[in-house]
């Protein structure tokens, strides 16, 4: 993996990101030039340096988006406010729970991004799920029509510290419209604008928000409800396969990077054995689950595995993983595999350093990743591709 801080992995993974999903090599370098000295001090350093020196170039950028949008410019300027998210999506990614500026800052992203969504006519709305007493929000991207109707749809999860905005950026649900395949990306508890701006904390039991992801789908009446595919990346590798275990509607699952011990991985963390996924790590995690210390978190953390889960999936699974992940073990791929023994259809598929994609879900060459794991969910709902499926309808850097 490209590591722009040396020795800095946690950092260089979000650059690794920002690059893998449209972000413009030079706008890039702006933001991080600034602070490459401090990146050598340690992920947990000055991350609301870093944050600053991402949002000048952020600013700037969708400066030139708004001038574009005065004189008409329409189509630059929804490019722009694109890029403008993402760097300050990814900034806001690293900082701590604590800090005071960081709902602003994913507010600011957020607004970015759906100012981009009006302009530049991308099929995507933004939605609300209901759930519990309230709601989780989500974007729909709905593919091209098709002469098969009602369609498939794809609901996909984000892990630990992404957001759908992120979902949004990564291309993945643009890969799946070009094949005739909506998709449903759901900041789900724990994450995105329902942990930041709801208050929705992370539970270990994810079958419980399928069904309200899936209720949501089938109360539409323009999906086909017999095709309805559930895609997690990261700790979503552990989130999808319980959830399509204990949620007999979902047809088919995905483990875009497996997870199938998280509590392991937590007592790996405390020794230091392999990376982590953010700075302030600690914080992250007592903030996502709603624990008031370590030690709760850790008691947790004991129910979050899928040992005598997947033995209940009985429906197409998919499980990717990178040879070279630095946070989760290869290791975990192979015992999710050996273990989902009633999948009628189970593939393991290892990206290597070769081809690329061997970083954490691949992020070191993500549409590669992208376009498998569309490819594989498009083969078993027998979709097809709509005759407009090149149509320009993503993130400018993607299309």
């Amino acid at each position: 993996m490209f590591e722009y801080f040396p020795g800095n992995y946690v950092w260089s993974l979000a650059v690794v990101a920002t690059l893998n999903s449209g972000g413009r090599i030079d706008d890039v370098d702006r933001a991080c030039r600034p602070v490459l000295e401090t990146g050598g001090n340690g992920d947990d350093a000055a991350t609301e340096h870093l944050y600053r020196a991402w949002e000048a170039v952020a600013d700037r950028v969708a400066a030139s988006g708004r001038e574009d949008e005065r004189e008409g410019r329409v189509l630059a300027a929804a490019d722009k406010y694109y890029l403008a998210s993402l760097y300050t999506s990814q900034a806001e990614r690293l900082q701590s729970p604590a800090w005071a500026g960081r709902n602003a800052a994913y507010q600011k992203s957020l607004d970015l991004l759906n100012r981009h969504l009006e302009l530049s006519g991308a099929p995507v709305s933004a939605v609300e799920i209901p759930y519990g007493g309230g709601s989780l929000p989500a974007y729909l991207y709905r593919a091209p029509s098709t002469d098969r109707e009602p369609g498939p749809v794809v609901i996909q999860w984000n892990g630990l510290d992404s957001t759908k905005e992120m979902m949004y950026s990564s291309g993945f649900a643009r890969e799946l419209g070009r094949r005739g395949i909506s998709t449903l990306m759901v900041d789900t508890p724990g994450s995105g604008e329902a942990l930041r701006l709801r208050g929705l904390r992370a539970r270990f039991d994810s079958e419980v928000w399928a069904a309200a992801c899936v209720d949501y789908l089938v109360a539409l009446d323009e999906f086909d409800d017999d095709r309805i595919g559930l895609v997690g990346w990261s700790l979503g590798g552990y989130f999808a396969p319980r959830a399509a275990a204990y949620e007999k509607r979902i047809a088919l699952a995905v483990s875009w990077g497996a997870n199938h011990d998280w509590a392991s991985i937590q007592q790996r963390r405390r020794r230091r054995e392999g990376e982590r996924p953010v700075p302030h790590y600690w914080d992250h995690v007592q903030w996502v689950w709603g624990a008031a210390d370590v030690d709760e978190f850790l008691h947790l953390s004991r129910r979050i595995s899928l040992e005598g889960v997947l033995e209940e999936i009985t429906v197409p699974f998919l499980i990717t993983h990178g040879a070279d992940d630095r946070q989760i073990p290869v290791s975990d791929a192979h015992r999710s595999y050996a273990q989902a023994v009633n999948s009628p259809d189970r593939e393991l598929r290892i990206f290597g350093a070769e081809e690329g994609g061997s970083a954490h879900i691949g992020l070191d060459n993500l549409p590669l990743v992208s376009q498998f794991t569309a490819d594989w969910i498009a083969t078993r709902f027998r979709a097809e591709a709509p005759a407009d499926a090149t149509a320009a309808d993503a993130a400018p850097a993607l299309s």
